[in-house]
């Protein structure tokens, strides 16, 4: 299993990156977001600040790679992500899987990404034109356990699954 992830203070190019990344399996899937140009409450934008905790995040991001990688059978994730100021339309994230069929890297590219955005410690403040908020609610960080293997509480809700249901059934929704 190959796992690479970086957090980068500086805007990157994602093609770049995948290009780097040299992989050859029979498939790839790839997702790359951006900053948006409105806020949550649909205001204007400069641009995004993303606090994370260091250490703790590339832990947590790793984990969550070798866990979806091994639960979808995919081989190989690379994800980067962006931290401190970013401008709006820059890339903000990039995940990328590999493996033996467009299922497996599919699969554990949407999962990975999901588990990214409602687990890892990443705080987002906006930074619009008329001030700068917090954006309520995008980490569990207060309401949930952190996702580590080693947690003896390990009582966090996994993100759902692709089709739908959900892991723990009614209960985790």
């Amino acid at each position: 299993m190959n796992i690479a992830v970086r957090l980068l203070e500086r805007p990157f190019d994602p093609l770049a990156a995948l290009s780097g990344w040299g992989r050859k399996d029979a498939a790839q899937a790839q997702f790359i977001g951006r900053v948006r140009g409105a806020g949550v409450d649909g205001a204007a934008l400069r641009g995004l600040w993303l606090e994370h905790y260091p250490g703790m995040t590339e832990t947590m991001l790793k984990t969550i790679c070798r866990e979806e990688l091994e639960r979808h059978g995919a081989g190989a994730a690379l994800v980067w992500h962006r931290v401190g100021t970013a401008a709006v339309g820059d890339p903000i994230v990039l995940v990328a899987t590999a493996g033996d069929g467009r299922g497996q890297a599919l699969a554990s590219c949407q999962a990975i990404l999901e588990s990214l955005k409602h687990h890892a410690p990443f705080w987002k403040k906006e930074l619009g034109h008329a001030g700068e908020r917090w954006v309520p609610g995008n980490t569990p960080y207060g309401s949930r356990q952190p996702r580590m293997q080693n947690n003896p509480d390990d009582s966090y809700a996994p993100a759902p699954r692709l089709n739908g249901s959900h892991p723990l059934g009614s209960a985790g929704q």
